[in-house]
């Protein structure tokens, strides 16, 4: 049965969370992250400086001693930052605060999902809809999302209060604009889901008012975090593509 689930013979593949990138990551080529709100829109922001980011699937005091461990800042809750600590989730804090070389990014999200297909030593790309499109271009020019060198794209989707899955519109629209500019540049093996997702991008009339009007945008936005939302609906604007190398993600 676990063959049904691996969109076997397609080159480019969609699933949800950390369980869908651990059952495709054995049985593709590359792993493309999408958690728009906010960790690859972050990751892709900070790569535009430079900086080195280092997931982390941990919000404790483990977090604070894997910075320790590789030499990096790190990032806090939203609300939590301070002078001493002005890294945070928030691509709006991170263009404010001052450049780190190396910094360690927290999220129950893409980044434990990055970390987590760390170990099956596959590419791992951060995608968002600021860069889904250079992330696209990025993975035809490389010859990934052929049946033989297929991608795994994985939306991230949010938590529920019960920890599970919460599949996101904005997860959603951002794989689909990977999909869908992998394959305008010539990659068109695509498996229904992946397809399907490439459809939705393309018949959403305006992504940034639906990304603000969906239940992820809503909540940030009435939690006082608008420009978190207008950054992270930049469509286009990112052309950093940021791989996962050496346990940390920079730019390709």
């Amino acid at each position: 049965m676990r063959e049904n689930f691996l969109q076997s013979g397609f080159g480019i593949r969609l699933e949800w969370g950390a369980t869908g990138a651990e059952r495709l990551a054995p049985d593709v080529a590359c792993l493309v992250v999408v958690d728009v709100l906010s960790f690859t829109t972050s990751v892709g922001v900070l790569a535009e400086r430079g900086t080195a980011v280092l997931p982390c699937p941990w919000r404790d005091a483990a977090a604070a001693d894997f910075a320790r461990g590789h030499g990096a800042e790190l990032a806090v809750g939203r609300r939590e930052t301070s002078e001493a600590a002005p890294w945070s989730l928030s691509p709006a804090a991170l263009r404010r605060a001052p450049f780190a070389p190396r910094l360690v990014l927290p999220s129950p999200n893409g980044s434990a999902i990055s970390a987590a297909a760390r170990p099956y030593g596959v590419p791992v790309v951060a995608a968002s809809l600021r860069n889904g499109a250079a992330v696209g271009k990025w993975l035809a020019a490389q010859g990934f999302g052929r049946p033989d060198r297929p991608v795994a794209v994985i939306a991230s989707g949010e938590r529920w209060p019960d920890g599970s899955l919460r599949p996101a519109l904005e997860d959603l629209l951002g794989a689909g604009l990977v999909i869908a500019s992998a394959a305008a540049a010539g990659q068109k093996s695509l498996s229904p889901e992946a397809a399907a997702a490439a459809d939705v991008f393309a018949a959403t009339a305006d992504v940034a008012a639906a990304v603000r009007a969906c239940s992820s945008g809503r909540e940030l936005v009435d939690g006082g975090f608008p420009e978190d939302v207008a950054i992270a609906t930049e469509l286009g604007a990112g052309q950093a593509v940021p791989v996962l190398r050496d346990g940390a993600f920079t730019a390709a």
